[in-house]
């Protein structure tokens, strides 16, 4: 089939190709939703002992406690003149500050805004985040000076402590939900190149994939399951185990079989959503929106930022302990700030704590004692009922799935995994699936990445997420075609918005495969680009791009050769698949010259 295709003249970066020399040194940066952090191995090391991964322990000063942690809080502040000032425990502070002597209004100040590139299915490069104050910032500049920053305090906190740390030697590893789509991947790639990394020193890691990767490294006193340790077995080859990567932001799933040269291969494709940690601290804000009222709470968040915080770091960590308690009268106690109170009275000229009374809804689960709000259980699973619903009904969907049997292990990642709240909930809704967790479960994505960086094959095979092709206007035939979709086009009568597929949903991809070849004819001689538009679709055999379902996903632009003829301008487009990105490869097929041809997914 002749593919016909209109001119575009847009630009865009190039994708990487992966460097092919040993990796002497790998560091790895975890952008997460709610927390980041990096961490760097040497090659040598490495291949003496892969677990020798080194991290670093971020310090906080601010609020009512002092904190130490293996990772620091993704938020970052820019000054009023739009100039980067910092990231993580010291932005948070410095806003505090700010805020207390009310200097904050024209800061820029960003915090979870990670989920952006999953929830903007219209991702662009001149896409803008809005701060907590509704400010606007492009969020290109704002995830390259994140970026940015954990890069250079890696390479400086290391130069001069003689581990020899060598940014020409460096191959740099950064972590990616599975779910994301392939604008956000590339938006995160162009993000780092932006901040001072080669994209050819660059890989992307997907983040459930680096953390089975961890695991399986791990010695089996160091992997718990719900039966007391992990056994070998666990791991061994053809065992199919679910890994479920609960984040601040989003739930990362994916199903891996171990085959018999210790590889590994991907058998269900990545899926999962938005019910990561921070929804249900949104649901402890909107509870305290109930008892307080929503214009007193609102208050309180912008006018007394410092005690906010430190009532949303208290819940942080009371979020890992709390469990289902058959104790109905147990009770969680939380210090309510001074602050909610004056500003109760202030707004409503009473006492909160007597209102109570009032609220028939609550005030059997709410009692006070002094600053002490007392919470009753059936409360504190409400917090997380809604979240966890999400999650058990997605994995029993999942269950069902005939390639998913046999799958009786999952494996539970990440920072929100370490909740007892949603561990309890996985082992009473799936009994018979052993459940299994390392001791570091939060740093189980960021150690992965460093050895997914030194091991990049680890992951032979995935599975494609959706059915990829291409927009063409092949001729018109009748007996197939809508009539709806004839166009003429230099005298011919062509099917418009016709799909081309590459490669179908479900389908099996080893790394860096490629199927059949497609060859485009630009419509025009005097074409010196020619715009490939990709599509996806969750449909198996999609015929026109406007189905339901289908979206543009970017597109390829080849630059054509200097001829004459359109015959001569003939190209031969293939996608390589099975990577954690898409790849491109494309040629003249008179000559074979290869052609400059890269992806655009942002427009």
């Amino acid at each position: 089939m002749r593919r016909f295709l209109y001119i575009d003249m847009a630009s865009a970066l190039p994708v990487s190709v992966q460097a092919t020399k040993d990796r002497l040194q790998v560091a790895a940066i975890d952008f997460g939703t709610t927390y980041s952090g990096y961490a760097f191995s040497f090659r040598d090391e490495f291949l003496k002992n892969p677990l020798k991964i080194f991290t670093n322990q971020w310090k906080s000063q601010g609020g009512s406690t002092n904190l130490l942690s293996m990772k620091t809080p993704s938020c970052v502040l820019f000054s009023p003149e739009g100039n980067f000032h910092s990231f993580g425990y010291n932005a948070e502070e410095k806003y505090m500050k700010l805020a207390m002597d009310d200097q904050h209004t024209r800061w820029f100040y960003f915090k979870h805004f990670k989920m952006l590139l999953y929830e903007n299915k219209n991702l662009t490069r001149t896409t803008k985040l809005t701060d907590d104050k509704g400010l606007k910032m492009p969020a290109h500049k704002v995830f390259s000076a994140c970026i940015r920053y954990l890069k250079d305090h890696l390479l400086e906190m290391h130069a001069t402590t003689g581990e020899g740390l060598k940014l020409g030697e460096m191959h740099w590893v950064l972590t990616v939900p599975a779910i994301w789509d392939d604008s956000a991947k590339q938006f995160m790639r162009e993000a780092a190149v932006e901040a001072g990394i080669e994209s050819e020193y660059l890989s992307l890691a997907l983040e459930p994939e680096a953390a089975a990767l961890y695991c399986r490294y791990l010695p089996m006193e160091k992997v718990v399951s719900s039966a007391g340790k992990a056994s070998i077995e666990s791991f061994a080859p053809g065992k199919r185990y679910l890994v479920l990567d609960a984040g601040g932001g989003t739930i990362d799933i994916t199903v891996h079989e171990t085959l018999p040269d210790g590889t590994v291969k991907e058998v269900y494709k990545a899926n999962g959503g938005p019910w990561g940690g921070t929804t249900v601290d949104k649901a402890f804000v909107s509870f305290l929106e109930e008892v307080t009222g929503p214009e007193v709470m609102q208050i309180f968040k912008t006018t007394y930022k410092g005690d906010f915080l430190d009532l949303m770091r208290e819940f942080e960590v009371k979020k890992k302990t709390m469990s289902p308690n058959e104790d109905a009268e147990a009770k969680t106690v939380f210090r309510m700030p001074i602050a909610i109170h004056e500003t109760y009275r202030t707004v409503h000229g009473t006492d909160f704590r007597m209102s109570m009374l009032l609220q028939q809804d609550i005030k059997d689960n709410v009692t006070f004692t002094g600053d002490k709000m007392r919470v009753r259980p059936a409360q504190i699973q409400a917090l997380f009922q809604k979240t966890i619903d999400h999650i058990v009904n997605h994995l029993t969907d999942i269950f069902k799935r005939p390639e998913v049997q046999g799958a009786n292990m999952i494996l539970m990642v990440g920072g929100f995994s370490e909740s007892k709240m949603l561990q309890n909930a996985l082992k009473r809704s799936f009994p018979s699936k052993q459940m299994v967790s390392p001791e570091e479960a939060s740093l189980a994505v960021l150690k992965g990445a460093v050895l997914f960086g030194h091991n990049p094959t680890a992951i032979v095979a995935r599975m494609s997420r959706f059915t990829y092709g291409t927009d063409i206007w092949p001729i018109f035939d009748p007996t197939i075609h809508m009539i709806s979709k004839l166009k003429i086009v230099d005298g011919e009568q062509r099917c418009a918005d016709h799909f081309d597929k590459h490669i179908e949903v479900d389908t099996e991809v080893c790394a860096g495969m490629t199927f059949e070849e497609h060859t485009y004819f630009p419509l025009y001689t005097h074409q010196t680009k020619m715009s490939v538009k990709i599509f996806t679709s969750p449909q198996k055999n999609p015929l026109y791009i406007d189905e339901e379902g289908c979206s543009l996903l970017g597109k390829i632009v080849v630059d054509l050769p200097d001829t004459q003829t359109t015959k001569e301008k003939e190209v031969v487009v293939k996608l390589i698949y099975g990577n954690t990105e898409l790849g491109v490869e494309a040629r003249v097929v008179k000559t074979g010259r290869v052609l400059s041809a890269r992806f655009d997914f942002l427009g």
